[in-house]
């Protein structure tokens, strides 16, 4: 018997959401893929900064209900591109969560036009900043789209 080949949005934020296992905040494992015309471009999750100790080991670093101690998944993904000279611009990306008002705006100015999320996180902001800068936000939540 032949298995069903997933579509692309499935497959992409399947991706994401196995990023996001490479998590070391555990408050909140998030993942982030960059794709554009179907390919993987980048890849993040949330987690400290490079070389530094992990929550995971040495506890969270908190500020306003927030872990400050790590990077968010997106910032994540769109650092990760510029470090290895990889053009972001007109591309999507795929977020375990809806990003944070200011990795909205990263995205936003990094010129990716679609964020495609499976839980809506915290800032609903994004929504009214979305509408104004021509980003598509598209909720996947528990019912993904097929293509």
């Amino acid at each position: 018997m032949s298995k069903i080949r997933v579509g692309w949005f499935e497959y992409f934020m399947a991706v994401a959401e196995e990023v996001a296992t490479r998590s070391t905040c555990d408050r909140k494992h998030v993942g982030a893929v960059i794709v554009r015309d179907k390919v993987i471009l980048s890849t993040g999750y949330n987690g400290s900064l490079h070389g530094a100790p992990h929550c995971d080991d040495i506890g969270h670093d908190m500020e306003n209900g927030h872990c400050v101690r790590t990077m968010h998944a997106e910032a994540n993904a769109v650092a990760q591109a510029a470090k290895n000279g990889v053009n972001i611009n007109s591309s999507e990306i795929y977020v375990t969560a809806s990003p944070c008002l200011t990795c909205f705006k990263l995205i936003a100015n990094s010129g990716i036009h679609t964020i495609y999320f499976k839980e809506f996180y915290r800032d609903d902001r994004i929504t009214k900043y979305a509408q104004e800068s021509g980003v598509k936000l598209v909720y996947m939540g528990d019912e993904i789209k097929s293509e």
